[in-house]
């Protein structure tokens, strides 16, 4: 906001200040130049006015020559000295002075190539008029073929486009991706486009860090080495491969179903499941969630089917339109088990009871839960009956009468707790059989590579088996939870594993991410309409079993100083207002959370508390969930060889020093220094 005030002073001076909207402009400050990457989109505009492209050069310059003039009357080696900076090892970068000095350095050359290039397209522009203009006119000759269609006398479509993109910016609706690149080894940390810039990652739907786990990687790499990398052809056509038969087997023996079927992604899962079975059924009617995912609206308007919506969570509501269809009408309930924007959870039990009352089977949307909830990350679904699967340990068969074998459909994802990328359907074999022949979805696009098949394969395997990064996560769901309570952060309230902190402006929602990012080093997605109702605008927060305490502590005091800086209404400011979204209302108490105390192991007969990590600690990888999981792809890929694996007499049942192998023969193992399970270091 500063920048753009201190540019509004010149917009009556400056022509392209002066015709450019304060919303486009907010754009290209606050966006990378794709071919300058220490230059922003507007400074690289800026090298095209004579102007301020002259101007910028000299800056430049001077800045340069500025760094250079102090580092000659000065005694570097002295400074370093004093500071305690030690670059004999190599990188400048490690000298504060310098490393300024080199990015001025950097800006200072890509300045100069950006006016440059912009210097060259002028000429070229100039140099084709003259040509033009010096042309002797030309008859009988066929005009020269277009390069590009400019549609100058039909309908105007680059306004078109231009005009939407407008009416996004001054809804406050635009979208701005911010650049993210996370760090294998470093995790939850990433660099931005500027690979010496890191950030804390607080929004990423990657819960467990499995995305980088070793034993996931170790696994990948081997099937890279002797699969490839794509999968050939559809599933229908050359891109049906044991690693998917496999891994659909592994699915639908996690959710205890007959049968499963894997997607490209749990969105087109949900769009291709909901139309075909909304196209084939006769007369079927949908009742949908107010507040479901837009997959699931997709389908269901792909479908063709009538649709009934229900206010959300309302068990009355949703009887009160079962009770309008007669019970032989096909009807199929829709919903969530956990809603992402918000943390609710669905009433299931609930849900199961009305259809079975009024006709209808389920649909359960588990995205945001598997891997998360039940002793094998089956989902809320499994949660709900906690000890009765876990006694039932690894079988594959159906409990009856538990919420789980009472949902007729679930779907569920493959690229948030579990790291990879796909989704996937379980249910009948019937079911899924009549899906897979009639869904466009499944059949027409080209099938995920076995490398990614098997990465998400081995992420399930592991988290079947160790329960302890789960129970770490709600740990720190509650730790930070009670931080931002503690500062009168406003949080809508909920039992799940999201934390929602509720802004209740557009604009002061991006503000609130950039100043995290921008001062703080902590990126954390701003959230606004259509995917939130407007005036509930937030910040989504998600907290994984890699955050450390320190890293707990810095957010919370970081969130403090950015509501205070940008004026931004506390707990108590919405309960002075009557409330938003469960925020400011008496409700707080009477919420508990999914993971109750003895599931945690905070009582019980064996305690066995999860302990945040503190930073410097190795990440926990479990010795038997490592030993399953290496064990499922004995028979594609061939055992791992246990010379790598020195087992520690002092760490039992763990490993450590454990030796991964990540690629061909030759290349340079990955060293994972790991610690005991979760329930032997707590």
């Amino acid at each position: 906001m500063d920048k753009l005030s201190s540019l509004a002073k010149f917009a009556s001076s400056c022509p392209f200040l002066g015709r450019t909207k304060p919303s486009s402009l907010r754009a290209l400050c606050t966006s990378a130049s794709p071919q300058f990457p220490s230059l922003t989109k507007l400074t690289e505009k800026a090298t095209e006015c004579p102007v301020m492209g002259a101007a910028l050069a000299k800056r430049s310059g001077q800045l340069v020559q500025s760094f250079a003039s102090i580092a000659q009357g000065v005694d570097v080696v002295k400074i370093h000295r004093d500071n305690g900076v030690d670059v004999t090892s190599g990188g400048i970068e490690k000298c504060p002075h310098a490393s300024k000095a080199l990015a001025a350095a950097r800006m200072a050359e890509e300045l100069a190539a950006a006016k440059k290039r912009s210097d060259a397209l002028k000429a070229a522009k100039v140099a084709a008029q003259e040509a033009a203009a010096s042309k002797p006119p030309q008859q009988h000759t066929s005009p020269a073929p277009k390069q590009c269609p400019v549609h100058t006398d039909g309908f105007k479509y680059e306004q078109f486009y231009a005009d939407e993109l407008q009416k996004k910016h001054d809804d406050k609706s635009y979208r701005y991706f911010n650049t993210i690149n996370r760090l294998a080894t470093k995790f939850p940390v990433a660099h931005t486009a500027d690979t010496k810039t890191e950030v804390e990652v607080w929004c990423a739907n990657d819960y467990l860090g499995m995305g980088t786990n070793p034993v996931v990687l170790e696994t990948m790499h081997r099937t890279l080495d002797k699969y490839g990398h794509g999968a050939g052809g559809t599933r229908n056509i050359a891109g049906n491969c044991s690693w998917h038969v496999n891994l659909e087997k592994e699915v639908a023996a996690l959710h205890r179903k007959p049968a499963a079927l894997v997607f490209s992604s749990c969105y087109v899962a949900n769009d291709a499941t909901l139309s075909t079975l909304g196209a084939k059924l006769p007369g079927c009617v949908y009742f949908s969630d107010s507040s479901n995912h837009a997959s699931m609206i997709q389908g269901i308007r792909h479908s063709g089917a009538k649709k009934v919506i229900w206010k959300h969570n309302d068990l009355t509501d949703l009887e009160s339109k079962l009770k309008e269809w007669p019970k032989e009408t096909p009807k199929i309930i829709a919903f969530e088990s956990v809603y992402s924007m918000c943390g609710s959870v669905g009433p299931i039990k609930e849900i199961c009871d009305l259809a079975e009352q009024y006709g209808a089977i389920t649909f359960l949307d588990e995205v945001h839960a598997v891997g998360l909830y039940g002793p094998r990350g089956a989902g809320v679904a499994e949660h709900l009956d906690y000890n009765v699967h876990e006694a039932a340990g690894q079988s594959a068969d159906p409990i009856p009468g538990t919420v789980m074998d009472r949902v007729d459909i679930i779907s569920g994802t493959l690229g948030k707790a579990y790291g990879a990328v796909g989704g996937y359907v379980a249910g009948s074999a019937k079911f899924v059989d009549m899906v897979r022949s009639y869904a466009p979805g499944f059949i027409f696009t080209t099938s995920l590579p076995p490398v990614t098949v098997a990465g998400a394969h081995a992420s399930i395997v592991y988290q079947k088996t160790y329960n302890g990064d789960r129970q770490l996560m709600q740990w720190n769901v509650r730790e930070v939870k009670k931080r931002f309570a503690e500062r009168g952060i406003p949080v809508v309230p909920g039992p799940s594993h999201i934390v929602p902190v509720l802004i209740g402006d557009a604009v002061q929602a991006k503000q609130a991410s950039d100043y995290l990012l921008q001062r703080h080093g902590i990126y954390v997605q701003a959230i606004n309409y259509p995917t939130v109702a407007r005036g509930e605008e937030r910040l989504r927060f998600t907290i994984t079993p890699g955050h450390t305490l320190e890293q707990l502590d810095r957010a919370a005091d970081a969130l403090d100083d950015t509501f205070t800086t940008l004026s931004i209404k506390r707990e108590a400011d919405w309960a002075a207002l009557g409330g938003r979204c469960g925020v400011g209302k008496d409700i707080r108490e009477t919420i508990k959370p999914i993971w109750n105390d003895e599931q945690l192991g905070l009582t019980g007969p064996a305690v066995l508390a999860p302990r945040t990590r503190r930073a410097g600690e190795a990440r926990t990888v479990d010795a038997r969930a490592l030993v399953v999981a290496r064990q499922q792809f004995d028979g594609l890929l061939g055992p791992v060889a246990t010379r790598n694996v020195l087992a520690s007499a002092t760490v039992s049942p763990g490993i450590s020093g454990l030796r991964m192998r990540t690629g061909a023969a030759g290349r340079r193992p990955l060293e994972v220094p790991t610690a005991a399970p979760l329930t032997a270091t707590a």
